[in-house]
């Protein structure tokens, strides 16, 4: 029923063993600054991805305030949780420009702006633009990084190091809505907005500790992982052939660029050099004319990368799996973001708010995700495990707890489902392992951005379908029924596609035998 590791041409195997030269990587790697990146990543998502998951309080504030539908009003935490994702495949390009240190420092920055500004909104339309877009696309700035850094400095333990550094959300969801009711209470919401901005400016301290490898180390590393990858992808050669011209198209045209961008600079300090004898004024123009030059090389090599991975001959969507993974991340997200959004409303509902305020539904999805999280990921990291199969199940299980969690109208009903939920939805922290097994490391970051901009717009639809749902029939059923029947869609192509990759190799060996 489910593909193998063979099957989707994965890298299941201890890499420590591959390859017949002994490669000293960087002590760093699995080890030592490799945990502090960890650290990052995990105080990253507690201060964006948790205080997401809580924007549920700020809702309900919001509709108080503003005094609008529950379907425009929940526009403002979709247009945050979906910007942060839908920017994805542009933080790739400032990642191949700037790097993950200076692109989650200007990101931590936008995003502290985007909280203290939406403290003065006078309207719903003006959140839209503070709350979605600034504090949406300072989020995306800060998330991806964290998320790639992670990938960059492990090996051997990826799901493990994701998973502990996205439990992070499950954390942030759990200390957040805790923070944002108290602060609400005791001085209002538009003064818990301004502190939790405050709050936000540690985002730039966690930005400052991605340290970056030097290019030997990554590419020792993906020497590792590409030698694992040739010995295990013969069940999928189309697409490991397709994954391989990807590192081999692209490697040409960079030397290319590399020849021409070097000759510019060497130009550039002869001249600086001849120049010596000349006044101090006509060097200061000779610094500025090289600092210049430089950051065109950079600017230029950067978008070469970032165009070649969309666009070029080497493409990522030439990968078939790659693109059924897309097509199952614009279903996936809303069905987990729902719940969160629109929990409180529910349990208003069914009149369950005091036992609800004793221990809240989306507390307890939050603390069992960070349960979900370090499990799936030890789970995953066995090596008589299929990370995609762990993956696989966890999606099943999700769906089917989102189609259930309408049935539920006690508060022990609703906690038992909300219990699945967090656990099944410890997921997440495979995704970008999975992403690294289908691309590789080289091309983690534009590929993840690609599938998180793809859960962006999940996200972004999601929670106001459910409102505008809600407003037509005065129930969350038909919500969750039909975001769980898009997810089913989103798994099936899932399952279709890895089989259809695994025929095709049968089929021309049997062409060629005859």
């Amino acid at each position: 029923m489910y593909a193998s590791r063979e099957d989707i041409g994965y890298d299941f195997g201890d890499d420590s063993k591959v390859g017949s030269k002994p490669i000293n990587p960087n002590p760093n790697i699995d080890g030592g600054w490799a945990w502090m990146i960890v650290l990052s990543s995990f105080l990253v998502h507690i201060l964006i991805m948790g205080s997401q998951m809580a924007l549920g309080v700020l809702n309900m504030e919001w509709l108080e305030e503003f005094n609008q539908s529950r379907g425009l009003t929940a526009w403002v935490s979709s247009l945050s949780m979906g910007i942060t994702l839908i920017v994805g495949p542009f933080i790739g390009l400032f990642i191949s420009m700037c790097g993950c240190r200076k692109t989650a420092i200007i990101g931590g920055i936008l995003n502290a702006l985007g909280w203290i500004l939406s403290a003065y909104a006078s309207n719903v339309h003006y959140l839209f633009l503070t709350f979605g877009v600034t504090a949406g696309v300072g989020s995306g700035m800060v998330y991806l990084p964290a998320v790639v850094m992670v990938g960059q400095y492990f090996q051997k333990r990826r799901a493990l190091a994701q998973g502990l550094s996205t439990t992070g959300t499950g954390f942030g969801a759990f200390l957040m809505t805790a923070l944002l009711k108290y602060l609400c209470t005791e001085f209002g919401w538009r003064n818990a907005m301004f502190i939790q901005g405050a709050i936000s400016l540690n985002l730039c301290v966690c930005g400052a500790l991605m340290r970056p490898l030097s290019p030997k180390d990554v590419s020792e590393k993906y020497v590792v992982r590409s030698n694992s990858e040739d010995n295990q992808a013969k069940g999928l050669s189309h697409s490991a052939e397709t994954i391989k011209s990807n590192g081999v198209l692209s490697e040409e045209p960079d030397k290319k660029e590399e020849t021409t961008n070097e000759e510019v600079l060497d130009c550039v300090q002869h001249i600086e050099i001849g120049a010596k004898s000349r006044s101090g004024r006509n060097m200061y123009g000779l610094r500025i004319l090289k600092t210049v030059s430089q950051l065109t090389v950079t600017v230029r090599k950067g978008f070469a990368v970032w165009y070649s991975s969309y666009f070029g001959a080497a493409s990522l969507f030439t990968n078939r799996v790659f693109v059924a993974f897309i097509i199952w991340a614009l279903f996936a997200y809303s069905s987990f973001v729902i719940p969160f959004i629109h929990l409180p409303e529910i349990v208003k509902q069914y009149n369950l708010s005091s036992q609800d305020n004793i221990f809240p539904l989306t507390s307890i999805i939050a603390i069992v995700h960070i349960f979900g999280k370090v499990i799936l990921g030890i789970i995953s990291d066995l090596p008589c495990i299929s990370t995609w199969n762990v993956f696989l199940m966890a999606n099943f299980t999700l769906v089917t707890c989102i189609l259930t969690l309408p049935l539920m109208q006690t508060y022990i009903g609703l906690a038992v489902v909300c219990a699945l939920i967090g656990f099944s939805s410890g997921y997440f922290s495979l995704m970008p392992v999975v992403t690294e097994d289908l691309v590789g490391t080289k091309h983690l970051a534009n590929a993840y951005g690609i599938i998180i901009c793809a859960n962006g717009i999940s996200a972004l639809l999601g929670p106001p379908f459910a409102g505008w749902i809600y407003d037509i029939t005065h129930k969350y059923d038909f919500s969750f029924y039909i975001s769980g029947l898009l997810y089913m869609v989103g798994i099936i192509f899932l399952l279709i596609q890895p089989c259809i990759q695994k025929k095709q190799p049968r089929e021309k060996s049997s062409e060629e035998a005859q």
